[in-house]
């Protein structure tokens, strides 16, 4: 039976051609996705500001002003409004109760409960969350601490396996990856809480590990053909590398694609953040990661045989393979 390719193996793109438009696309998004998290700021979730949350879901859109007239003649507090994918789903946010216990937030839950559904006939109670305001700034320290420690330790990975221009190359792609994260949950409104940390530990993960792949083949290039230029090694590697990097990207967006039809609205933040850091990943593995590696200034070996002996890894310039312009 035929096997499936995605890539021709023949497949001989000019990556490194494209790298000042590359570098250029990178440093813009970057900036409008910090622009985005400043002024418009992350839908943190209960589990990192505290309180209560509760998920209902009308029979049609609501109007949103009628719905927070209801809740504060409750006198439960100021509830902070938000849709959540569905129009006809709220995600109704509450301060935290006096004496939060779970016996004071499940009346406070019943009342709400209760509340919407004398105003709304049909309104159904979808679920609730509670964490305190202690509990949450320490959730906040340690997530932000996961995300520093684990690019920090990938970077220092990449100097130790390789070379210095890897782990600054390294660190830049993934950096870049996690601003486009914020910048998208800033955008779209997600609500950002501990599941959307658990996502971008998950896209740092697959980002070093597509990285990885590329820069090792990369090294080994440079020790093979030590007299080809840098631009040449790099296009080679990619290319080599190419088939791989897209079958894993495309099987793990097929199985991504349906949690995000099937996982209903609970899981879609977390499925669409893994998604934009799939595509991120790949594009900032192939155009921002390695052709960073020729602006930091990395060439390839020297040939550092002794007179009279012959190089093994040495090789015919008429036998080298270098990637056509196009």
């Amino acid at each position: 039976m035929k096997l499936l390719k995605l890539v021709p193996d023949d497949t001989n793109i000019d990556f490194v051609r494209l790298r000042t438009w590359a570098f250029g696309l990178t440093l813009a998004l970057s900036l409008l996705a910090v622009g985005l998290v400043f002024t418009r700021g992350l839908n943190m979730g209960v589990d990192f500001v505290g309180g209560l949350m509760i998920e209902e879901r009308f029979p049609t859109p609501p109007d949103q002003n009628r719905v927070r007239q209801v809740i504060d003649g409750l006198g439960v507090g100021e509830a902070s409004l938000q849709q959540v994918g569905d129009p006809r789903a709220l995600s109704i946010r509450l301060p935290v109760q006096q004496g939060a216990d779970d016996g004071a937030t499940n009346r406070v839950v019943r009342k709400v409960e209760s509340a919407l559904g004398q105003a709304f006939p049909g309104a159904t109670f979808s679920r609730y969350s509670t964490v305190s305001g202690k509990v949450s700034g320490e959730l906040v320290q340690h997530g932000i601490l996961a995300v520093v420690l684990a690019v920090l330790g990938i970077g220092l990975f990449a100097i130790f396996r390789f070379e210095w221009q890897f782990g600054v190359s390294t660190i830049v792609a993934i950096v870049h990856d996690l601003l486009m994260t914020l910048g998208f949950f800033a955008l779209t409104r997600f609500e950002f809480d501990l599941n959307i940390v658990a996502a971008v530990l998950t896209i740092i993960g697959y980002s070093i590990n597509d990285k990885i792949v590329i820069d090792d083949r990369i090294r080994e290039n440079m020790r093979r053909y030590r007299k080809m230029e840098m631009r040449d090694i790099i296009n080679l590697s990619v290319n080599e590398t190419l088939p791989r990097t897209v079958m894993t990207s495309v099987t793990i967006l097929l199985a991504l694609l349906a949690m995000l039809l099937l996982g209903g609205h609970v899981l879609r933040g977390f499925t669409a953040a893994m998604i934009l850091g799939i595509v991120v990943g790949t594009y900032s593995s192939i155009y921002v990661s390695s052709s960073l590696l020729i602006a930091l200034g990395l060439r390839a070996e020297p040939n550092r045989e002794k007179p009279g002996t012959t190089d093994k890894t040495k090789i015919d310039d008429a036998e080298r393979i270098v990637p056509r312009q196009r």
